[in-house]
């Protein structure tokens, strides 16, 4: 299935990539290879295969969502750069509001 050097500008253009005329050429025999080989996997016979969203079963695997102790807030406070107020200190992001 080739694609034209025309096209290959075209897609460029609403890419908003600057090609030179040796990468034109080069680009579109490149994609033209790529659609052929796609091409080949829409002649498998793939009727009798069922639609999967991966290769092998996948199994939840999370832990149950069960609460469990809290860290003590002065062992979350310990290892900090700064703190105020009991309260992790962190440098301001946001200008006051006028």
């Amino acid at each position: 299935m080739p694609i034209s050097r025309a096209e290959v500008e075209h897609v460029a253009r609403l890419a908003r990539l600057a090609l030179s005329e040796e990468e034109l050429d080069r680009f579109a025999t490149q994609l033209g290879v790529i659609l052929e080989e796609a091409d080949k996997l829409g002649q498998l016979a793939t009727e009798d295969v069922e639609p999967t969203a991966h290769a092998v079963p996948m199994a939840n695997v999370w832990r149950a969502d069960v609460p469990g102790p809290c860290l003590p807030q002065a062992a979350a406070l310990s290892t900090a750069p700064e703190v105020e107020q009991d309260r992790f200190k962190v440098p301001r992001i946001l200008e006051e509001e006028a």
